[in-house]
């Protein structure tokens, strides 16, 4: 089953962290217990053997060993458990009755080192309850072995410390685990706290209170760049509702106008009787009226599917002096009737990737928005160039210009200049957002330089077929 809890999973991670590393640290402090306990073991039944060789030296052949059960008392402050001392001639024999070691013979390696003078640790299991560690140590006088001594411990007290050594790190898991399981949920609800506190006011957001922000702790962690990055989202929101409302409002406004002159006509094409001419005249205004309407809404499909990405693309491989030549000869009966100076410049052959009749529509909003702002006598040239890699559609316009101040808003939908509204120039203001966008959508951009009073230029930047 999942846990759905952030405080619950961090809790386990935190708990199975702290059990995995408690384990890991019991382990080693386990072999390093048993090793340390194991030299000890090494190091006194050395300290007795060169004990009792320094309290043993005596005539030949007399056996003797001095204070052996004072010595383990000495070194442990207590008896050993199962201790055991014998005294061997150099042939490995016992001398006397000093044989506690006598139910554990001399193995072949023990009996080779004596002859060596070699000292020799052995552990023998098997015999007693528990192993036996064996120190079998020879005396070397004058080059020779006169006698050896054996020393010998039972393990009992390393097996019995080191199972009390595991029960008290068994008992010591619960309580360490309760203690990280506790303090974990702690630690998790309260670094949560501040992304409930978000989650609140979050929740409070909706589409009328876009503007209203998360609350920032300052301390500049990881939960206040998350706070700061939906802060950022929230004014990305707010824009875009923004927009959404005025491009809703705009558009509605613009359906209005034509719809409202249809309405009327037709209206009064029927309150009485008309000659045919008079039909034919309504007929033909209400029918550039509803290619207005079909224009504007054209135009918003056009956007829409731009922007969501889905503007369907004819890929194929297009002559852009083709597209030039077609737009400047259906525009040419435009610039008559103004009229205005619709020039040709410079053309060269360029192709590029794209659809035609979109790249066609761009030419062709150019052109008819640098004719309609350009006043009567005025100039308008078109040219088509190769500039840095790429094809470059210009159409330079000898109109007012725009100001430096209107420039980044130009391409907005139905944005329109104040002096265009003035002279009620017609358009609906939606002419050079959709330049942009299939500008865009062919891996394009557009480029404006205008100075008021002398004119503008627009550039459109197309990427060459390879």
């Amino acid at each position: 089953m999942a846990v759905r809890s952030v405080r619950a999973r961090l809790t386990l991670w935190y708990t199975s962290l702290l059990t995995i590393t408690f384990l890991i640290l019991g382990c080693i402090s386990y072999v390093l217990v048993a090793y340390t306990l194991y030299e000890e073991t090494d190091s006194a039944l050395k300290s007795i053997a060169e004990t009792l060789a320094r309290q043993s030296k005596r005539p030949m052949g007399t056996p003797y060993l001095p204070g052996a059960e004072d010595i383990f008392r000495n070194l442990f402050a207590f008896p050993s458990v199962d201790r055991y001392y014998e005294w061997l001639d150099p042939s490995g024999n016992i001398e006397g009755d000093q044989g506690d070691l006598q139910k554990f013979p001399l193995s072949p390696a023990a009996r080779e080192n004596i002859l060596k003078g070699m000292t020799t640790f052995e552990t023998i299991s098997g015999i007693e309850s528990y192993p036996v560690r064996v120190l079998t140590w020879p005396l070397v006088e004058e080059g020779r072995v006169t006698n050896v001594i054996r020393i010998g411990m039972s393990r009992k007290n390393f097996y019995m410390t080191m199972r009390r050594f595991l029960l008290i790190m068994l008992s010591l898991l619960p309580v360490a685990l309760a203690l990280a399981g506790g303090g974990g949920w702690m630690f998790a609800q309260r670094a949560l706290k501040p992304v409930d506190r978000m989650t609140d006011a979050a929740r409070k957001i909706g589409a009328q209170h876009l503007r209203d922000r998360l609350d920032l702790t300052g301390t500049g962690d990881e939960l206040d760049r998350l706070a700061s990055t939906l802060n950022e989202m929230l004014g990305r929101l707010d824009s875009a509702f923004s927009e959404m409302r005025q491009f809703t409002a705009d558009a509605s406004h613009e359906l209005q106008t034509p719809l409202t002159i249809l309405r009327g006509e037709i209206e009064v094409a029927l309150r009485s009787p008309r000659s045919i001419e008079e039909y034919t005249t309504i007929l033909k205004s209400a029918l550039e009226e509803i290619e207005r309407i079909s224009s504007l809404v054209e135009g918003l499909l056009l956007l829409a599917r731009a922007d969501a990405g889905v503007l369907k693309m004819d890929q194929q491989t297009v002559d852009l002096a083709r597209v030039v030549d077609e737009v400047m000869d259906r525009a040419s009966r435009l610039a008559r009737i103004k009229p205005i100076n619709l020039i040709m410049g410079h053309i060269e052959p360029l192709e590029t990737t794209g659809d035609f009749a979109h790249l066609k529509r761009l030419a062709l909003n150019l052109v008819d928005n640098g004719i309609k702002y350009t006043p009567s006598a005025g100039i308008v040239k078109v040219s088509l160039e190769n500039k840095e890699g790429s094809a470059v559609i210009s159409v330079e316009d000898t109109g007012p210009g725009i100001p430096p101040d209107e420039q980044p808003q130009i391409f907005q939908r139905f944005y329109r200049s104040p002096e265009a509204r003035s002279k009620s120039q017609g358009g609906s203001g939606l002419g050079l957002s959709i330049v942009k966008s299939i500008a865009e959508a062919h891996c394009g951009r557009i480029e404006l330089e205008s100075i008021p009073g002398r004119g503008s230029i627009f550039r459109v930047y197309l990427p060459l077929k390879s």
